[in-house]
């Protein structure tokens, strides 16, 4: 049988009822699925309540999930675009019934198919990237990028030292940067 990733393990679990496996996949997700609904929203507060509905809906959703690849993040991606165009149209009806409606142009009309096209395809460049990289660069990664530990207690946690902990992301870091740089420019 082949090694599961963390997210086909957390996933299979989660979707069985498990809520620390759960736990693990909104630690580990949590902050792209945030930098997705800002990009749409551009409003921190309302991506801070989209990424919290997208893993709401995830939750509910799991057991009916057969997940394709390794990881969950293209599924938390489009989860993510659907909440963050349902909170465009809901603030649309709030201006139209509000007499001080603030500018219509100040916020797009829809959320484009190429826009989600391209954040659905970015967030697949981005797994795949992440899943290339050795178990030791994916924890590095996973504890400083998403989970935002500082580069000592994620040294301490990993075992080895801070040195390597900020040389290792940097290099990381610089492969996630070539690689939405190659997505984008594709």
């Amino acid at each position: 049988m082949p090694l599961q990733t963390s997210d086909q393990r957390w996933a299979a679990q989660a979707a069985a009822g498990d809520e620390s496996a759960f736990r693990e996949l909104y630690r580990a997700h949590v902050r792209p699925v945030y930098w997705i609904a800002q990009g749409i929203l551009a409003s921190s507060a309302d991506a801070e309540d989209v990424a919290q509905e997208t893993f709401v809906v995830a939750w509910r959703k799991l057991p009916g999930l057969e997940l394709q690849g390794e990881s969950i993040l293209p599924w938390l991606a489009t989860i993510c675009r659907f909440q963050a165009a349902n909170r465009l149209r809901q603030r649309r009806r709030d201006q139209a019934h509000t007499a001080e409606a603030v500018d219509e142009t100040l916020l797009p009309d829809t959320v484009s198919v190429e826009e989600q096209v391209i954040t659905a395809e970015l967030a697949a460049r981005i797994a795949q990237e992440v899943g290339t990289l050795s178990e030791l660069d994916r924890e590095i990664f996973r504890l400083c990028a998403s989970e935002g530990y500082a580069y000592q207690a994620a040294a301490e946690k990993l075992g080895v030292t801070h040195a390597v902990v900020r040389n290792r992301l940097s290099r990381v870091r610089t492969q996630l940067r070539g690689a939405v740089t190659e997505a984008r420019d594709a």
